[in-house]
C-alpha cells in the first residue's frame, strides 16, 4: 500500500456528495492491456516519481510492475470530465499453482517471519478464498486542497478543476476501496490482507472498514504492518452511507468482471 499522503479520507461521511462522485468519476476494472497500463503508469508517477520508492519499473514505458500484475484485477477510476485517471487498486489473486511463487500473497512474502496472528494467517485459510489488496495510488493532481475561491490550474495539462469537482477528491480513496471489495463479493473471496502503514486503518475505520493488525512491523518502504479483514463481516459493518454506493459499483463492476473472466478463459484455451 501506499503512504498515508497518498489518500485524503474524509473527517466526516455524513456531508459528503456520494451522488456527485457517481456523477463525475467511472468505475472500471481493466480489461485490455491498454487500460492495465493506465495504471500502472500512475503508479510509477506516485510511487517512483513522487515518493522515490525503489520498485521494479520498465524504464522505457514508465510502468510499475510485478510479477503479481498479471494474477490480479486492476481497478480504475477516472474523471470523466477531464479523461484523467484519478486512483487505480488492486486486488491480488494466489496462484492456484502451488510450486509457483505466485501461490503466496505479496503479504506472505514480504512479511516473511513477522506475521503473527494465530488465526489469521494467509497459510492458514483456504487459498480460494483469500486474496490482498494493494497499490493503492492516487493522482496528485486529485490530492491537493486548494484554499481558494476560484477554480485552480491544478493539472500538468491545463485542465482546471471546479470547487464542487475539489470536493470529491477525499472520497476518491474511499471509492477505490468500495471497488476492490466489490471485487472481492463478486470473485467469491473471503479473506482480504493488505500490508499499510499504521494510521491508513485507522482512518478507513471512519468508514466501517475495521482491519486486524496481524504482524509484527515489516520494513517496506517504510514502517508497515499486515493487516486483515473477512470480507463478510465487512459488508455489515460498512458505515450506512456507504452501502448504496457500495451496491451500485458492485451492480457496474459484476458484468465488466464477467467479461474479464471470459476473455481470460478463452485466452488459455487458445
Amino acid at each position: 500500500m501506499a503512504p498515508t499522503e497518498n489518500i485524503r479520507p474524509p473527517k466526516s461521511l455524513d456531508t459528503m456528495p456520494f451522488n456527485k462522485l457517481l456523477e463525475d468519476y467511472e468505475f472500471t476494472i481493466a480489461r485490455t492491456s491498454e487500460e492495465r497500463n493506465r495504471a500502472l503508469f500512475l503508479r510509477h508517477e506516485v510511487f517512483l516519481q513522487e515518493f522515490n520508492y525503489e520498485m521494479t519499473e520498465d524504464q522505457t514505458k514508465n510502468f510499475e510492475i510485478d510479477d503479481y500484475d498479471t494474477t490480479s484485477i486492476h481497478c480504475l477510476i477516472e474523471h470523466k470530465r477531464s479523461g484523467m485517471l484519478a486512483g487505480c487498486m488492486r486486488l491480488v489473486m494466489p496462484s492456484a499453482d502451488t510450486s509457483s511463487k505466485l501461490s503466496k500473497l505479496p503479504v506472505e512474502i514480504q512479511g516473511d517471519g513477522k506475521l503473527n496472528h494465530d488465526t489469521f494467517h494467509p497459510g492458514l485459510m483456504p487459498k480460494q478464498q483469500t486474496c490482498e489488496v494493494s497499490r493503492l495510488a492516487i493522482s496528485r493532481r486529485f490530492r491537493a486542497r486548494q484554499k481558494t475561491d476560484t477554480p485552480v490550474d491544478n493539472a500538468a495539462d491545463g485542465k482546471k478543476f471546479t470547487l464542487e469537482e475539489e470536493k470529491t477528491f477525499p472520497l476518491i480513496a474511499i471509492g477505490l476501496f468500495l471497488c476492490t471489495y466489490s471485487l472481492v463479493g463478486l470473485s467469491k473471496k473471503r479473506h482480504v490482507f493488505a500490508m499499510m502503514d499504521a494510521r491508513l486503518p485507522r482512518l478507513l475505520a471512519l468508514s466501517g472498514f475495521y482491519f486486524t493488525k496481524v504482524s509484527e512491523a515489516i520494513e517496506y518502504h517504510g514502517s508497515r504492518y499486515a493487516f486483515y479483514i473477512d470480507h463478510t463481516k465487512a459488508e455489515k459493518e460498512m458505515h450506512k452511507d456507504l452501502m448504496p454506493f457500495y451496491l451500485h459499483i458492485k451492480q457496474t463492476l459484476a458484468p465488466q468482471l464477467e467479461e474479464l473472466l471470459a476473455a481470460q478463459e478463452t485466452s488459455a484455451v487458445n
